[in-house]
């Protein structure tokens, strides 16, 4: 049986919003909600933050979190991940939870944890959803997914994929920033030159498939939006408070 640990990379820098993982939504801080979440998962065995700055250890501790300080020179939170994974060793599987998602469902994550299981010839597994009838699948920094009849993952790209040149209907994926890694396959991806698809994209994990390595693609039918800018956090903030969330 496969022993999984999750993370939660809590950077406090960010270039659009410094220190949002801390910022407050009612009166917890962002990060908190994220970690309430990944606690109810029964896939997950032990559950950690990892952060590089002393303010988000000290915060994450008062609600009683374990925290483990990794160095601040990483230039990704996969870097990050692979600095957790060599210091739990005990872990097959290390699930990649984001600090800056508040509203992420239980169910999300256990189901990614369950399709990496349900597959361990997969390196990799991620999640997507199909875009709502509200959201403009055009805009770059809402990164699209293409999947194989079997569900992994064939591209990702800012730009719309795929497109629809026959005016054929097709779902149109939304991925979403969460993944679990084989533990030795995270060492090894950590230690690989950054792709030409990857650089040309901005999107770390088009370094996954370019090398030929798998990831699946766990599909939900919907989720909360993350937090990137101080009028997403309002916004967020806005949905709690409407489902009776806030704390």
């Amino acid at each position: 049986m496969s022993s999984v640990l999750g993370v939660i990379p809590a950077r406090y820098g960010s270039t659009r919003f410094p220190g949002k993982v801390l910022a407050k939504i009612g009166n917890w801080p962002m990060v908190r909600y994220v970690y309430e979440a990944a606690k109810q998962c029964k896939t997950l065995d032990r559950l950690v933050i990892a952060t590089d700055d002393e303010r988000v250890r000290d915060a994450v501790q008062e609600f009683g979190a374990e925290c483990l300080m990794t160095q601040d020179t990483h230039k990704s939170g996969t870097d990050r991940l692979a600095e957790v994974a060599d210091f739990y060793k005990d872990f097959d599987i290390l699930v990649n939870i984001q600090g800056d998602e508040p509203g992420i469902e239980p169910e999300l994550i256990n189901g990614v944890v369950q399709l990496k299981k349900e597959h361990p010839e997969w390196e990799v597994a991620t999640a997507a959803r199909p875009f709502q009838s509200n959201e403009d699948p055009l805009q770059p920094n809402r990164v699209k997914v293409a999947l194989t009849r079997k569900q992994k993952a064939l591209y990702f790209s800012r730009s719309l994929i795929p497109f629809p040149r026959n005016k054929t209907a097709q779902t149109v994926y939304l991925h979403l920033g969460i993944y679990a890694y084989q533990r030795d396959f995270l060492l090894r991806f950590h230690t690989l030159p950054q792709s030409l698809l990857e650089d040309t994209e901005s999107l770390e994990q088009l370094r996954v498939l370019e090398n030929d390595y798998s990831m699946g693609v766990f599909l939900v039918d919907g989720s909360l939006p993350g937090v990137d800018t101080e009028e997403d956090l309002a916004n967020i903030t806005g949905i709690f408070k409407q489902k009776g969330m806030l704390h």
